[in-house]
């Protein structure tokens, strides 16, 4: 997949409408983040209606991130000689199945078995939308192009997945995900009108993303995105308890909290992909430094929300400062397989989700209070940037 690595030239010429082009990719992005956090939004509403535990409806949303961090790879790799226009169109068709698939599940099983299928579509349209932006975008600028696709992701966290929990809170759980459907609609439409139709986006050989996966590189940097991003959901997922348990202020209060951490990762983004076109390590460094720093005065005095709240939104910011720099060192690891590596970059946020979450959780349950989640962050992204600077000497 040559055609697709950062010595694509600039097609400003094939691309009749480049903003368009980006805008659908972004939109594309939006879909599914609303579909994957939204789910966290409705657990309490399926787990009833199903007649399951909270702990048993909590397996869709683990099998959601079981297929991104298995699925997507694996569909990159089997359609590795697919044009990128066209995996995305059918990913987008893949997506609408499993969602609308996930809103008429008779019960919990085949629930769980639709949203593995929904997230096998996550790394993989991320990994493809991404070398599409490069493509859109030209040389030198892959960073930008990843974080153009990203950009849809973290407008989900601020605006989508609050929307789609209030529907399913309104509505009915099955009702979001229609929802999610009708997104994805215009999504679909939208790759169909202006991504471009050109040949210089057919993929490669299936050996050519196969040899990413031999770099020992790549799978150390995989390492240091799933360590160091962890702070996100050490974080993200206790902002309610921080709120009402740490700070003791009513629970209307936490989607402003959710949303300015969400505002934060979405200003994080937009400069991160700049920096990562410009410096091979200041994007990653800055991002991980910058979030120790600041997991500090959340763990010491986060219950006072003059501290909780700004210190939220540079956490949010930071991170995902570092997410575009990551994925363009995969990339330059691995220059013959960019789809891939796009997904398993996204595969590593999936396993950071995982570790974060359960970090905190084990931080909670050695009695070290609400705030202590954060401690949790502080040593896996102290861990991943340690292990980024050994990779490097």
């Amino acid at each position: 997949m040559g055609q697709l690595t950062r010595e694509t030239p600039a097609v400003t010429t094939t691309t009749r409408r480049p903003r368009a082009a980006l805008f659908a990719l972004a939109l594309g992005a939006f879909a599914i983040g609303t579909g994957e956090f939204g789910s966290n939004g409705i657990i309490q509403l399926y787990a009833s209606d199903l007649g399951v535990s909270i702990p048993v409806a909590t397996h869709a949303i683990t099998a959601y991130a079981v297929g991104v961090m298995i699925g997507s790879p694996a569909i990159t790799l089997l359609a590795a000689r697919v044009n990128r226009r066209t995996l995305l169109l059918g990913l987008m068709m893949l997506f609408l199945a499993g969602n609308a698939l996930s809103a008429l599940a008779p019960d919990i099983g085949l629930l769980v078995v639709f949203r593995f299928v929904t997230g096998c579509v996550q790394g993989a349209y991320f990994g493809a939308g991404a070398a599409v932006a490069a493509y859109v975008y030209g040389p030198g600028r892959g960073g930008k192009a990843f974080a153009t696709v990203m950009g849809g992701l973290t407008v989900a966290t601020i605006a989508g997945s609050p929307l789609g929990t209030l529907v399913g809170q309104n509505a009915g759980w099955r009702t979001m995900y229609w929802a999610v459907v009708v997104i994805g609609l215009l999504a679909g439409a939208a790759l169909i009108a202006w991504l471009p139709r050109t040949a210089d986006l057919h993929g490669g050989s299936i050996t050519g993303e196969l040899s990413g996966l031999r770099s020992l590189a790549v799978w150390k940097m995989v390492a240091v995105a799933a360590l160091g991003i962890s702070s996100i959901f050490a974080v993200y997922t206790f902002i309610g308890p921080f709120v009402t348990d740490a700070a003791r202020r009513d629970a209307a209060l936490v989607p402003v909290a959710l949303a300015v951490f969400g505002i934060g990762m979405a200003v994080g983004n937009s400069l991160g992909g700049r920096v990562a076109d410009r410096s091979e390590s200041k994007g990653l460094t800055w991002g991980y430094g910058v979030t120790l720093v600041l997991l500090v005065p959340i763990g010491l005095a986060g219950s006072d929300l003059t501290v909780l709240l700004p210190c939220l939104f540079g956490v949010g910011a930071a991170m995902m400062f570092a997410i575009p720099t990551i994925q363009v060192r995969l990339t330059a690891l691995a220059p013959d397989a960019p789809t891939l590596m796009g997904a398993l970059n996204l595969a590593a946020l999936n396993l950071a989700n995982s570790l974060g979450a359960v970090g905190g959780a084990v931080a909670l349950d050695a009695g070290g209070g609400t705030l202590s989640t954060v401690w949790a962050g502080f040593v896996l992204t102290g861990a991943g940037l340690i292990l980024y600077l050994v990779r490097r000497a």
